[in-house]
């Protein structure tokens, strides 16, 4: 199956959704989504679209990451840390959430999601290591992350 699944895309020539299990939510991976988890923006009454990110660190330097692939149906929105049950859409390719109506000024706005990476190979060639005449293993697959 992976044999298949590597060569269907032809080595490093086509990327994939890929779940990072050590980092596919807006919180810790043990930890439950919730709609407050990653700020987003704060409303102006004008702007109605808003980037999915996931900020890491506090302090000294964080890192604020773009997410470009939401899982369909994982994302919890908040304004001004009331849940929202509508009034909005979820671009599943780009990760941008868009309002039908702007926030109000002020308004903070937040976020809670799982995402996928964008990643590819990073070989052209497997090493595949029979065991048996129908058993074996693939004792690395290096896989790196790539721009959407």
């Amino acid at each position: 199956m992976v044999i298949a699944f590597f060569e269907e895309r032809r080595g490093r020539l086509s990327a994939f959704r890929w779940k990072d299990w050590a980092d596919y939510k807006s919180c810790d991976p043990s930890e439950t989504v919730t709609a407050t988890d990653q700020p987003l923006g704060i409303g102006d009454g004008v702007q109605t679209d808003y980037q999915l990110i996931k900020t890491y660190g506090t302090g000294f330097n964080p890192y604020v990451r773009t997410i470009t692939k939401p899982v369909p149906g994982s994302v919890r929105v908040a304004l001004n840390g009331a849940l929202q049950g509508g009034g909005f859409v979820v671009n599943p390719i780009t990760g941008r959430v868009s309002f039908s109506v702007a926030p109000g000024v002020g308004v903070v706005v937040t976020a809670g999601f799982e995402f996928d990476v964008p990643a590819r190979f990073d070989t052209d060639y497997l090493d595949v290591q029979l065991n048996n005449h129908r058993l074996g293993s693939i004792p690395a697959i290096p896989i790196v992350e790539v721009l959407s």
